[in-house]
């Protein structure tokens, strides 16, 4: 069910964009492949730092994750703070989480300042705790972020009941720094932008295969043809089916949304009232938001194309009932999902992929925040000539043991899950 009709996201876009078919040879300094978060963000870099660019995004901008996710841009990554500096050391990891702290800034900044209508809401988001442990992680979350100086607040159970509306809820802990978007709306305005800033769109130009001729990049399209200096390839957990060019290496887990018809009055009155985008501690997480027409979008980790999907479907219904019982027999008008793109380390990548050429990969779920900025860092080392630049330490290959088999792992725990949880 990756068809775009079911797809909130794409249909109520505010931000209108499209753009024509490679056709015959070009040049250009930097080529991205990926019509995404990551490569539209270094495409408007280079742009805006006088370079010619072409992307190159095999369907319509934002056709994969950043146009499927929830919307909540938050701070930093899904592990917390000292388990990244334990995986990457204190100095590149102490880097790290300072710089993704302030990827909200980043993101909201680009919205601010190119009037991208993506709908932005910057009230922060709810981390909530759906068990005692639960409330036990948070706490320690929020110890280490406030070691770190970022403006967290732990909140106890009446409080985060009253900020979510829902007895659900253990307590949360709450992050100023973050907040929501329209996630399409977010992509297609990043790309109106490149092209305004003297970058070439094309769409349905897929590459079919990429190489480094001796002293530039050739990348050919099925009717089309680029010669670069620098590439930058931004696919993640999306490579066209018709495409030679390699994956970087990632385990790819679905997430499906649901979203509800518009609420009453009354009802946007009582859930989530402040617009905080919200998740849960659960070990299979789910997600909710208010979008602006106060529709409640609901989500978790789940595939919505084989055999098992009904359990995710119906888990919606009662996980929806269970969280707010004011919402009974709501109707929900939209069903999708998209793949993220895990590392084995749930941890992003820079890998080279020869002379001046990169990837970007693996946020494992924060693609709005890390791939805007690793988008903008890794177009920096190109322009400048140097690696230091890059938030992490790029690497030269990538594997992860078993990719099928830990997906499967992944999709068989949540259609599990989803079959029993949350039953009266």
């Amino acid at each position: 069910m990756e068809s775009h009709n079911d797809n909130l996201w794409e249909a109520s876009s505010s931000e209108v964009f499209s753009a024509e078919t490679l056709q015959g040879p070009i040049e250009v300094d930097l080529v991205v492949i990926g019509g995404g978060y990551t490569g539209l963000s270094a495409a408007l870099r280079a742009a805006e730092e006088g370079r010619s660019v072409a992307v190159l995004e095999a369907r319509s901008i934002g056709h994969g994750g950043s146009g499927r996710n929830v919307g909540l841009c938050n701070a930093g990554l899904w592990l917390p703070p000292e388990e990244i500096t334990k995986r990457l050391g204190a100095t590149i990891g102490n880097r790290l989480n300072l710089i993704l702290g302030d990827a909200p800034e980043t993101v909201f900044g680009l919205i601010d300042r190119y009037k991208i209508d993506c709908k932005p809401v910057r009230n922060g988001t709810l981390h909530c705790a759906h068990s005692a442990k639960g409330f036990r992680d948070l706490q320690d979350r929020v110890r280490q972020q406030k070691a770190l100086g970022a403006p967290v607040e732990l909140l106890n159970a009446e409080q985060a009941r009253e900020r979510v509306g829902s007895e659900r809820v253990q307590g949360a802990l709450h992050d100023r720094r973050a907040g929501t978007i329209q996630p399409m709306a977010y992509a297609k305005g990043l790309a109106r932008t490149a092209v305004f800033s003297g970058a070439r769109v094309f769409e349905n130009s897929p590459a079919l295969s990429i190489g480094w001729e001796t002293t530039h990049w050739e990348v050919a399209t099925p009717v089309g043809r680029v010669k670069a200096s620098a590439l930058v390839q931004a696919t993640n957990a999306y490579v066209h089916r018709d495409s030679w060019v390699k994956p970087q290496k990632v385990v790819p887990v679905y997430f499906f949304q649901a979203a509800t018809e518009p609420l009453s009055d009354e009802m946007r009155a009582s859930i989530l009232p402040g617009g905080e985008g919200c998740w849960d501690t659960a070990t299979v997480m789910s997600s909710y938001r208010m979008d602006d027409a106060g529709r409640l979008v609901i989500g978790a980790m789940g595939q919505l194309n084989h055999i098992g999907s009904r359990a995710h479907a119906n888990w919606v219904q009662r996980k929806t009932v269970r969280m707010f019982p004011a919402l009974k027999g709501v109707k929900f008008e939209h069903l999708w999902h998209g793949r993220i793109g895990m590392t084995q380390e749930y941890l992003p990548k820079i890998q080279r992929l020869g002379p001046n050429g990169y990837a970007c990969f693996g946020f494992s779920g924060r693609g709005i925040g890390p791939g805007t900025l690793f988008g903008q860092y890794v177009t920096d080392a190109l322009i400048e000539g140097s690696e230091e630049v890059l938030p992490v330490v790029p690497v030269d290959t990538q594997a992860i043991p078993l990719r099928a088999s830990r997906a499967a792992f992944y999709e068989t725990g949540a259609t599990l899950t989803h079959m029993v949880k949350d039953r009266v």
